[in-house]
């Protein structure tokens, strides 16, 4: 099933290549493709056309063409799948790391373009899922440091133990209507200010 509706932006400095993945696509029921032949402020061209997908081909990249792609990819949270000729695997592995959801070499043919799609499309849906439960595994580890830090503060100047502050913490944060690591927080800055 095609989603006529995504935006996907071609990006090659070679206008020849550049029509062979937006024939591709055009031919597999992807209407909204647009192209980018000049390099020149990239990011702000990027960010002008917001697609949903990148398709970068950059045939033989040199170092600093490679080193602006990735910028591109960092600052821009998209799928892209990036095309080149050739590789090595301190450039796959700098793609990857820079956020690169298909690195392709030497594959770029008009009926590959669908398949590439949808495989940068859900490698990029499969790391963000996973960039967000990273996130929200830190935020909670975060949370529940101020949480003990504010527990604590409480049992040191209310003489209390750890499972009755833990208690008021919560009961505080009920009766406010906020978040117990919100309470936490504002009593840990309190006390910094105290202190």
């Amino acid at each position: 099933m095609v989603d006529a509706t995504l935006r996907i932006l071609v990006i090659d400095e070679d206008a020849v290549r550049a029509s062979i993945i937006e024939d591709g696509l055009r031919e597999a029921g992807y209407v909204r493709v647009s192209v980018i032949t000049e390099m020149r402020e990239l990011l702000r061209q990027i960010v002008q056309a917001d697609p949903d997908v990148i398709f970068i081909d950059l045939e033989n990249p040199n170092r600093d063409v490679l080193e602006q792609m990735f910028q591109v990819s960092r600052s821009v949270r998209r799928p892209i799948a990036m095309f080149v000729d050739r590789s090595d695997t301190a450039s796959i592995e700098a793609a990857i790391d820079a956020g690169v959801s298909a690195y392709i070499v030497d594959g770029l043919r008009k009926e590959r373009v669908k398949p590439i799609l949808d495989m940068t499309i859900s490698r990029f849906n499969a790391f963000n899922r996973l960039r967000e439960e990273l996130d929200r595994t830190k935020q909670a580890l975060e949370e529940r440091k101020v949480i003990d830090k504010a527990k604590g503060i409480l049992m040191r100047s209310r003489g209390i133990g750890e499972e009755e502050a833990y208690a008021l913490l919560r009961r505080t944060a009920m009766n406010e209507s906020r978040r117990v690591a919100d309470v936490a927080q504002s009593l840990v800055t309190a006390a910094k200010l105290l202190g």
